[in-house]
């Protein structure tokens, strides 16, 4: 597809450019998350505890802009953290989970019998048990870590990649370019990775997206059950869990992190589905 149709198609899709302002902006926030956050986010204030946001004014006089926990912690400063801890899981997690499943999902299309048979049993087996489910199990017996939470990341997401890449390659493995590489005498490694990968990359780009934004929230369920990320270490699960008790009275300490949990994970949905819409070779250039 040519550079100008396929910005042009971006900047008509709305759910692209939606999607694509929100991440960039999320992203921003967490690459530069220690230098935008007011405060120490574990800096405790008892004589502050439950301060009801104070506005934008509040940022340049050391205020309190979205108030404080019952610890007297600056929530603004822990949401901006927890961006940057949720990001780097989620961006770790995915590329981990993206790579995996993709080999798995390329090596069993291609070869197909017993490698496809096993692969494909994996990923039903997979597939029948609730992702939550699944990550409660494994942090419960390895306990809560950041190496074990990425560990239930790929464990529990590495069968979309897997089946999208091998669907896709079962269909370009019978192509004619495929068979003249074949039989010109390319090894399979090679007809895998330069003959078919550049053709089923589309549909994994929209996975990626859908799958980035499900490690987020996955995470952040396993973190409100204080399987994830630990205390005193901010996680907007963790701070949607520690603030439960006190939404009646300072609803705050939920609402915000909720928020931004929300908007996070809307972004990425609507990147995915913007990209199947520019992608999409049906759609009209």
């Amino acid at each position: 597809m040519k550079k100008k149709i396929l910005i042009r198609r971006m900047l008509r899709s709305p759910q692209f450019v939606i999607g694509f302002l929100i991440v960039l902006a999320v992203v921003i926030v967490s690459l530069f998350a220690n230098q935008l956050a007011p405060m120490d986010e574990n800096l405790n204030h008892i004589a502050a505890r439950f301060t009801a946001p104070q506005g934008l004014g509040a940022y340049t006089t050391g205020g309190y802009v979205l108030g404080t926990d019952e610890l007297g912690r600056d929530i603004l400063s822990r949401v901006l953290i927890g961006s940057k801890i949720s990001l780097q899981i989620a961006f770790i997690s995915t590329l981990f989970v993206a790579v995996i499943g993709t080999l798995l999902g390329v090596f069993a299309g291609y070869f197909g019998g017993v490698i496809d048979d096993i692969v494909m049993r994996a990923t039903e087996v997979t597939m029948a048990i609730p992702s939550m489910t699944l990550g409660i199990v494994i942090m419960a017996i390895f306990g809560p870590s950041i190496s074990n939470l990425i560990m239930v990341m790929i464990i529990t997401s590495w069968k979309s990649f897997a089946k999208v890449s091998r669907n896709q390659v079962m269909v370009m493995r019978n192509q004619e370019f495929v068979q003249a590489s074949r039989a010109l005498g390319g090894s399979g490694w090679h007809i895998m990775m330069s003959q078919i990968m550049p053709n089923v990359t589309t549909p994994l780009l929209i996975q990626l997206s859908g799958t980035f934004g499900g490690v987020i929230l996955t995470e952040a369920g396993l973190s409100y059950l204080y399987l994830g990320v630990q205390l005193p270490n901010p996680s907007w699960g963790n701070m949607i869990a520690g603030g439960r008790t006190y939404l009646a009275a300072y609803p705050w300490m939920v609402i915000v992190p909720g928020v931004a949990l929300m908007i996070t994970v809307l972004g990425f949905n609507f990147l995915g589905d913007g990209l199947r819409d520019v992608l999409d070779p049906k759609q009209s250039r």
